[in-house]
């Protein structure tokens, strides 16, 4: 089977690589997920916190950085989280400078104060991603949250100004309340194929949409959560929870498992299962919206009637 598929400018052997996280933080990590088989490398995040906080965080990243593509055929793509205009800006540029392919913004901000509107949070994604893709000359992906009112609109406006490629979604960690200490707690709670859904029904909506890549992130666990990915319409799949559960070896297992079923089936190319339930193609495509809310209620009621 061809799982071939082109994400970010980038032509991949297949869609399968490690979401941003600390399983690229070593090089022998590193190698060890190009041994199983990983299509590309994304670099955990580079957050400009750190950077003010420890001064050195940068050089480090970037010495990283320099390092993988000393050691490393695949293409790798790096994370930056920023806070500042001026931030975004800068690390994107010496990212750039550092070798790196491909370049992922992680919008990872929980709006928290009663008087910035839904439209200013908005523009300001716009705007620093308008800065970037004027500024560099490598791919840029924007990772971004469920949690906007709009995200069609969004996406189109990202769409507008050149962004490459949307992430879906981020994954934000809550914190839990400790009664006892009358404080919160923070604890790391892995994915589960649950939050799947989520991601599918985004990725679907917005398949021919966005003129871009679509990469799914968060809750693909086995070889049907990511044939269900590719479905939706996703260009790139990225894999971290079942990577940090099970080790490097997983992601072969993935794809062995993606391409058993796809054979099973007669799929022949990646290209032709890209898209086949998502909202511009699948038969019930009112499923995406309010048509399963409603079916499933109903469901539900004659369930328990």
């Amino acid at each position: 089977m061809d799982l071939s598929t082109r994400y970010l400018g980038l032509d991949l052997p297949h869609p399968f690589m490690p979401g941003a996280s600390p399983l690229t933080d070593s090089i022998d990590a590193v190698l060890r997920l190009e041994d199983a088989g990983a299509a590309a490398i994304v670099l955990s995040s580079l957050f400009e916190e750190d950077v003010i906080r420890h001064g050195r965080e940068s050089n480090r990243y970037l010495e990283h950085l320099l390092r993988i593509k000393q050691r490393t055929k695949l293409p790798v793509i790096a994370s930056l989280n920023g806070t500042t205009a001026e931030g975004w800006l800068k690390y994107a540029r010496l990212l750039e400078r550092a070798g790196a392919d491909a370049l992922e913004l992680n919008f990872y901000f929980i709006a928290t104060d009663p008087w910035e509107d839904a439209v200013s949070i908005e523009r300001r994604i716009i705007d620093i991603v308008a800065v970037i893709k004027e500024s560099i000359a490598i791919p840029i992906a924007v990772k971004l949250s469920p949690f906007f009112t709009a995200l069609p609109h969004l996406a189109r406006q990202l769409d507008q100004i050149g962004a490459d490629g949307l992430v879906l979604f981020n994954r934000f960690y809550e914190p839990d309340i400790d009664p006892e200490a009358c404080d919160i707690t923070l604890d790391l709670q892995l994915s589960t194929s649950t939050e799947l859904i989520l991601r599918l029904r985004w990725i679907a909506i917005l398949y021919e949409r966005f003129g871009g890549s679509l990469a799914l992130s968060g809750g693909v666990h086995d070889g049907l959560d990511a044939i269900k990915a590719v479905m939706a319409g996703a260009d790139g799949v990225q894999i971290v929870s079942a990577l940090i559960e099970s080790g490097p070896a997983r992601l072969g297992l993935i794809r062995d498992g993606f391409v058993r079923w796809a054979e099973q089936h007669d799929y022949t190319s990646i290209r032709d299962m890209r898209g086949r339930v998502s909202h511009a193609r699948a038969p019930h495509s009112e499923g995406f919206a309010r048509g399963n809310y409603m079916r499933t209620l109903r469901l539900w009621q004659g369930g328990a009637s």
